[in-house]
């Protein structure tokens, strides 16, 4: 793991039960109206507004504060001394602000020699999961240049917005690709806007690391693609020994989204890894279909012999899972990728929901008293969730490449990221990938339990 050395600032992000359902929506991942924002019917379909790209000159996350405001006007200028008081200002008020705190690394750094990446987010479309990917970038570059860098030099971070929409994503890749400065990505969200520009990154032999997208497709697609998050593959094997070994059931109904590359993606791996394995897929429905109803699906799953039901869907599809989850009423268990790990289903589920294991890379309660996970809560005063700890592996993954040259280079990253005895430090376990460019590492399983953590009277815990 990076030396931890922390800059703290005051402030506080709030206080009772609406602290803590407000701080949870961030960091599961739902997309809870920020006062004052878009709230997130507004958010969705606004894909395709983004493009915005800053180190600093100007705030890419809506509503930002004066002093925000005053830090990014003063960055513009090249006033940096009087950037770094403005987001220092800005960071007193909010702490959890990642862009806030990457712009005042950012500053501080000025004009001198730094070595520069770039992390790209959905923030016009998907608020919520662009802050807990920022955070993951703020939080390493944190670490890192407040310990003296890369042998002494900083690491300065480009934001770029997307929207999570493929044509604006390929513009986006297309700018970076064009930058000289920018050695690396980390970036995109979803599993489709990933495929949708990554020719850009390999014609320019830019390397690309995705924390969040686990399609298969992604798989030996490019020697300049990673990732480290577990591809669907892992996220499927999980799912399939818990159901056949654990619980001892074998006939399964699969609910998916048939517009997400994501979902189809971990539809199919499961069903290969369930048919191979001795199960047997006894129902396939799409959420997307003209004539889809909750009721009328679990109905017919029942009558087909299911014993359990597994949902694949992405956050698109999240209204029709909740409404399979309530139209089951508990009768069969039910299983999900990481797309369920939302605040959305502990509070619209309840009871409903209870007892459902979703795959996920990772959960803070199996990993607590890390260095990562306290560092964490000391810098944002809250938990963070999968997205901020795998985001982190990407900054630290290419902190090692760009520490394994005298004078980095786009090639030698890449070198050095595609070499067999390549390893980094991560958030909590090491980071390594295959030749595929994915990560080796298992999912971790986690189950809906009542508790209070989350404000609606059910967690995520992870899977004894």
């Amino acid at each position: 793991m990076l030396t931890v050395s922390l800059v703290v600032t005051a402030g506080i992000l709030g206080a009772g039960t609406y602290f803590m359902r407000d701080t949870i929506s961030g960091i599961l991942g739902g997309n809870r109206a920020v006062p004052g924002a878009p709230n997130a019917a507004d958010q969705t379909g606004r894909a395709g507004q983004g493009g915005g790209i800053s180190r600093g000159e100007r705030s890419l996350v809506p509503n930002a504060s004066a002093a925000k405001t005053a830090g990014v006007n003063a960055y513009g200028q090249g006033d940096y001394a009087g950037a770094v008081a403005s987001f220092e200002a800005a960071l007193q008020e909010n702490r959890n602000d990642p862009e806030a705190l990457i712009y005042l690394n950012n500053a501080r750094i000025e004009t001198q020699t730094a070595y520069t990446l770039a992390v790209v987010v959905p923030i016009s479309n998907a608020l919520d999961p662009a802050q807990e990917i920022l955070r993951g970038v703020a939080q390493a570059q944190d670490e890192i240049n407040q310990t003296g860098g890369i042998g002494g030099i900083p690491l300065r971070l480009v934001i770029a917005d997307d929207g999570d929409d493929p044509d604006t994503a390929q513009a986006v890749a297309t700018t970076l690709a064009a930058d000289p400065e920018v050695l690396g990505v980390v970036g995109h969200f979803s599993s489709g806007v990933t495929l949708a520009a990554e020719p850009n990154y390999r014609q320019a032999q830019l390397p690309l690391i995705s924390p969040t997208s686990t399609s298969l497709e992604l798989s030996g697609r490019s020697p300049y693609l990673f990732r480290t998050t577990p591809s669907d593959r892992f996220t499927a094997t999980a799912l399939t020994r818990y159901m056949l070994n654990d619980l001892g059931q074998t006939r399964v109904a699969v609910f998916y989204s048939g517009a997400s590359d994501y979902s189809v993606s971990l539809k199919d791996e499961f069903m290969t890894t369930a048919f191979s394995d001795g199960g047997a897929v006894v129902g396939e429905f799409d959420f997307e279909a003209g004539d889809f109803n909750a009721s009328q699906a679990v109905t017919q799953a029942l009558d087909q012999g299911a014993e359990v039901l597994m949902l694949a869907a992405n956050t698109g599809s999240l209204a029709q899972a909740i409404a399979v989850i309530q139209a089951n009423q508990g009768r069969l268990t039910l299983l999900g990728g990481d797309g369920l790990y939302n605040p959305r289903i502990l509070e619209q589920g309840q009871a409903n929901a209870a007892g459902m294991v979703v795959a996920m890379p990772w959960h803070i309660l199996a990993h607590g008293q890390s260095p990562f996970a306290q560092a964490s809560r000391s810098l944002w005063g809250g938990d963070v969730n999968w997205r901020t700890a795998t985001t982190y592996d990407a900054i630290a993954a290419f902190i090692a490449a760009l520490q394994t040259a005298p004078n980095p280079t786009r090639e030698s990253l890449h070198q050095a990221l595609t070499s067999a005895n390549f390893q980094a430090e991560g958030a909590t376990d090491p980071v390594r990938f295959l030749p595929s460019g994915d990560r080796n590492q298992a999912a971790q399983l986690v189950e809906i339990v009542p508790g209070s953590r989350s404000g609606y009277g059910y967690d995520y815990a992870p899977v004894p």
